[in-house]
Parts: C-alpha cells; structure tokens; sequence
C-alpha cells in the first residue's frame, strides 16, 4: 500500500478548508527545494552541480557569489505542459536557492557551466575578506 497514493486528494481538501497559502509553510517538507544541488568540498574548491533541466537560455539564470553564499535563480519552463496535470513529478517553475557555503570562496574565480541538464559551479577558496556581489557568466557546454 502505497501510504502518499491519495495525497493529491487530500492537499485539495486541506486547500479548500484552509486556503491555498496555508501550504506555503510546508512547501519544503511537500515537495524537494529547486534546484537540488549537490556540493563537494576539497581542500581549496567546492563544486556545487545544480540539476536544471529544460533551461533554453542561460541569459535567464542568475548566480552570485558574495564572501560564503551561493545563490542561484532563474526558472525552468515547461513549454509542453498544457491540460489538466494527472501527475506532477518533475519540478518548474521560478527559483531562488541560496546555498550557505563552507568557506569563503574566491568572486574573481568562479566558473559555470550547463551541459545535459547540468549547471556545475566551480569556486576556489578565499584567502582573505572580500564582501562584494558578482553576477556569473554561464557557458553553454551544448554547441
């Protein structure tokens, strides 16, 4: 027995007696954050790869890097989707993830880059303060 068969069937009812916003609290707890991400530390780099499918231009997702936070926004669209939704899986949409990192990274020495469905971000350690914001370039690994 499958016991989150008849989940659906019962958010629409919890929404109908509370309301739509009620569930903003449990959206973490519901449904995976997007992006998910995954992050690998080493000596003096992290590697943090993003899992952003159906992303057609890199102009739309933003990354900033400030001292030891990484943050990551943009949308996913799904040009297909249309009807009524029978089953709803793959997560879309807007995003905006902030990912505490740990150690401060270099802003000067970052790389990104999407291939497959794949943001991978590349950040070296820093070795003294630096507190300014900068916007990534992304480079398209698919031409």
């Amino acid at each position: 027995m499958d016991p989150f068969k008849n989940m659906g069937d019962w958010k629409r009812n919890m929404d109908h007696f509370f309301g739509d916003s009620f569930w903003n609290e449990f959206e973490g707890v519901l449904k995976p954050t997007l992006p998910q991400v995954n992050l690998y530390q080493k000596e003096k780099e992290i590697v943090c790869i993003a899992s952003l499918p159906g992303v057609s231009d890199l102009k739309n997702i933003d990354i900033f890097v400030n001292h030891a936070t990484l943050e990551i926004r943009g949308s996913i669209d799904m040009k297909e989707a249309e009807g009524q939704v029978v089953r709803e899986e793959i997560l879309h949409g807007h995003f905006e993830r902030k990912i505490d990192l740990p150690f401060p990274v270099r802003r000067e020495k970052v790389d990104a880059s999407y291939q497959r469905g794949l943001l991978v971000i590349r950040l070296h350690r820093l070795m003294k303060k630096d507190n300014k914001k900068t916007r990534l370039e992304i480079v398209d690994m698919e031409d």
